[in-house]
């Protein structure tokens, strides 16, 4: 998960090993090299950045992207995204954006 999402939102992934960008030691790192990172360790990467999909080219890099589309980044309002989210990552598919809102 990014850095900007309440790490307290990983206890609602029941089921998947989820790591924050802070825990692996990747804060302050710019996006592009984030998720350079990312596909090397994960299949998924979940952000609340709107404009990733325009900035970086996504189908290039090895990893799903999950954009989550809430009032704010609070936990309060992404804990509801929880249901959908682990939907998507069921079937998330490396090199593919999906929006969660």
């Amino acid at each position: 998960m990014d850095e900007c999402i309440d790490r307290r939102l990983a206890r609602e992934l029941i089921g998947y090993e989820v790591k924050t960008v802070p825990q692996m030691g990747w804060a302050g790192i710019k996006d592009g090299q984030l998720l350079v990172l990312a596909e090397t360790e994960f299949d998924v990467f979940i952000t609340v950045d709107r404009n990733l999909s325009f900035q970086q080219n996504l189908p290039q890099f090895g990893v799903a992207v999950v954009v989550l589309h809430a009032f704010s980044n609070r936990l309060a309002d992404l804990k509801p995204l929880a249901p959908k989210i682990l939907e998507v990552l069921a079937t998330a598919t490396k090199g593919t954006v999906t929006v969660v809102e």
